[in-house]
């Protein structure tokens, strides 16, 4: 893709396309690992798992197999094109080559972003930094190994350790500065109101036990097939500490339902003090669907 930095033959030896590639594509696969973890500490770290378990670790086990093809998808989609860019900007436009590369990796990134703001409405302002932050040290890598003779079998195999060393001391040091989740500590007074769900799903628990639901989803027939329906109707319902049940160690509401809708269920408390929430998961119980019910 061009000559190296000096653009003159004593500077560094051209890179064929198809090297710079595969080596952008290493680089990526390396540290989408350490994305990932980035993704968690900020968004996730702290929070409620929703019984899950595992957290950003868990992922990060599941997704060796798909790391190459997501390299090889962000190489060809970002990486790779604001190369080219960079490779052939106008000769007025002076600067270090890696300097207009990583201009034009976080001018691809933006366009991404948009085109996710308009597909799935997320906001350009949360998902610019990753898109755009991705590109960063896949860029600065890139810079220092064009010009090198490394072959690619190479590269993805440095990428891969150091991948894996920076992983363990930023998960190492990530676990040390977060603190364990708490839920809220609530009463049977604040429990009491509307809480609200997707699909216009309502909980309603009256003071005096009587609960009234509209569309709320229930566990349909048998439990281990993991079918869900829509219920409206009534029933009562019972504040729950967590000693007072024998499957649960986190305070909820246990619900149970009139008529053939549905049998209980018990909506566990999560969230804060200042936003709860009730949550539940139907079916597997080391993934399932997972229904939240917030306040208005």
């Amino acid at each position: 893709m061009g000559w190296g930095k000096t653009g003159k033959p004593g500077g560094r030896r051209p890179v064929r396309p198809k090297n710079e590639w595969n080596r952008a594509a290493a680089l990526c696969a390396g540290q989408l690992p350490l994305v990932w973890l980035a993704w968690w500490f900020t968004m996730e770290a702290g929070g409620d798992d929703y019984g899950y378990g595992g957290g950003a670790y868990l992922g990060i086990l599941c997704v060796p197999l798909v790391l190459p093809l997501l390299g090889l998808a962000h190489a060809t989609l970002q990486i790779t094109p604001a190369g080219a860019l960079a490779a052939r900007r106008p000769g007025i436009l002076r600067g270090p080559r890696w300097v207009w590369h990583l201009a034009g990796s976080v001018l691809i990134g933006a366009g991404w972003s948009v085109l996710v703001r308009v597909l799935s409405g997320w906001p350009v302002g949360d998902t610019l930094p990753w898109f755009a932050g991705a590109g960063v040290l896949p860029v600065l890598v890139l810079d220092r190994l064009r010009g090198r003779s490394w072959r690619g079998g190479t590269v993805w195999l440095g990428s891969a350790g150091a991948s894996l060393v920076l992983l363990a001391v930023c998960g190492v040091t990530a676990d040390a500065l977060v603190d364990d989740y708490e839920p809220p500590r609530l009463s049977a007074a604040r429990v009491a109101g509307d809480w609200h769900g997707t699909h216009g799903s309502l909980l309603r628990l009256n003071p005096g036990g009587e609960a009234r639901l509209t569309r709320l989803p229930v566990q349909a027939g048998d439990a281990e097939e993991g079918d869900l329906s829509l219920c409206d109707g009534s029933g009562t319902w019972t504040f729950e500490r967590d000693d007072e049940l024998m499957d649960t160690d986190r305070d909820g509401v246990l619900l149970r339902i009139d008529g053939a809708c549905g049998g209980q269920t018990y909506w566990t408390i999560g969230g804060t003090e200042q936003d709860p929430e009730l949550f539940v998961r139907f079916g597997d119980p080391d993934g399932g669907d997972l229904r939240i019910l917030t306040r208005d």
